[in-house]
């Protein structure tokens, strides 16, 4: 598995990594370790907000996994995202225990203000961080499985599987809503106090959520890098960009798409678990539509196909709507919409992708160039050969040999 995951790493995927750790120990050291006098100091709520970018950009790069390189325009992703989220809360909400306002030791606020007699069976072990861990992981994971097995097995595809995804989680907001589901209803789950024993509100544990964020994205970057750089991503590409030939040549389009479909799900869903404890609250408006899609804009503003261009797309999107809410109160939404026609009209590869397709051309010009210039100049000898020790001969005309004897002929 190591092997597998380090075989992927190359320069550019090595240098992305060594600046994401260096920002996953600077900043909570930063906020640890530096006295809040100081101007390096880092507060709290810019790493809570930081930690919220990363699981944004977890998320974005799973879109970025089954859309950039397998064709799959999912709409629907916000879904796996929420139930990573509620599948941490309801870990959180049993912590409470009987610090709750009405003090059951075993139901969650909600249930005792709806008279729910008992603990639904289906809340049972989410007491135990463990396997809420792993529910994190099998719920979105279990739910992409069934959904894809149909939907690809149905060879349903483009435009079509897009409106089915986001049918899929406007039917997931619906039922959420509903308080007879036992997950909070309209509220949602919130008043968290503790996660392994520390107190969730405490600058350490928001550090180490902030850094947990960060080394989940590094792992899951690995692991999309190892998969796209496989022969696995080299068929993945293939039903991409034609998905009839692949099918003709043999392959079972279907399982691939199944594959890496549940694949990306699992990760939207660990994003989703550690966006709930830092942001304090997952409620059913994380399954809106428009949530998945803004997803979808943030790897097209990142580049589509790159796996960086994704987590910086994120990254950028947020920090511009934090920025414009505080500068342009009023208008920050139109200043938002501006950037997203500035981005589709100018960068239609995304910013990654238009660096990366400038560096590309300008190594091409730079290699004519080279060419064009070696093309003019007489070829380089070696320095121990032949031609170039021998001894260069005289200009002029060739002297003539004179017997020995003989007297010398003026030349006509």
């Amino acid at each position: 598995m190591t092997s597998f995951l380090f075989r992927a790493l190359d320069r550019r995927a090595g240098l992305f990594l060594a600046v994401l750790l260096a920002i996953t120990i600077a900043v909570p050291a930063l906020n640890l370790l530096v006295p809040p006098s100081s101007p390096f100091h880092v507060p709290t709520y810019a790493v809570t907000l930081m930690g919220k970018y990363l699981t944004y950009a977890l998320l974005a790069l799973s879109v970025d996994l089954v859309w950039g390189y397998c064709g799959i325009l999912s709409l629907g992703h916000g879904a796996f995202f929420a139930l990573g989220g509620y599948a941490m809360g309801m870990y959180l909400m049993r912590q409470i225990g009987s610090r709750g306002v009405y003090g059951d030791p075993l139901l969650p606020d909600f249930m005792v203000f709806l008279n729910w007699k008992e603990l639904p069976w289906y809340w049972h072990g989410f007491d135990m961080f463990w396997f809420a861990a792993l529910m994190v992981l099998v719920v979105p994971g279990v739910l992409a499985f069934v959904f894809g097995w149909f939907a690809f097995r149905s060879r349903v595809t483009g435009v079509y599987l897009s409106i089915i995804t986001q049918a899929l989680t406007y039917a997931l907001l619906l039922a959420f809503f509903r308080n007879d589901m036992g997950f909070g209803g309209n509220n949602g789950l919130t008043d968290f106090k503790d996660i392994l024993g520390f107190s969730i509100q405490a600058d350490t544990t928001r550090a180490g959520l902030f850094a947990a964020s960060g080394i989940a994205l590094m792992l899951c970057f690995l692991v999309c890098r190892a998969v796209t750089r496989s022969k696995l991503g080299k068929v993945l590409v293939a039903v991409r960009d034609a998905e009839s030939r692949a099918r003709f040549l043999g392959y079972r389009v279907e399982h691939y798409k199944l594959f890496v479909w549940t694949l990306s799900a699992m990760m939207a869903g660990l994003a989703g678990a550690l966006y709930v404890p830092q942001v304090g609250i997952i409620n059913p408006g994380e399954f809106a539509p428009a949530n998945s899609i803004e997803a979808v804009i943030w790897v097209a503003v990142g580049g589509r196909g790159t796996l960086v261009g994704p987590v910086i797309g994120a990254v950028a999107v947020n920090f511009g709507k934090t920025w414009f809410t505080a500068a342009l109160p009023d208008v920050w939404l139109f200043a938002l919409g501006g950037l997203f026609v500035v981005v589709t009209l100018f960068l239609p590869r995304g910013i990654v992708g238009t660096l990366g397709q400038g560096w590309s051309a300008l190594r091409q010009r730079r290699a004519s160039a080279a060419a064009e210039a070696g093309a003019d100049e007489p070829p380089s000898l070696p320095p121990n050969s032949p031609a170039a020790t021998a001894a260069p001969k005289p200009a002029g005309p060739t002297p003539v040999k004179v017997p020995a004897g003989a007297e010398p002929q003026p030349a006509e």
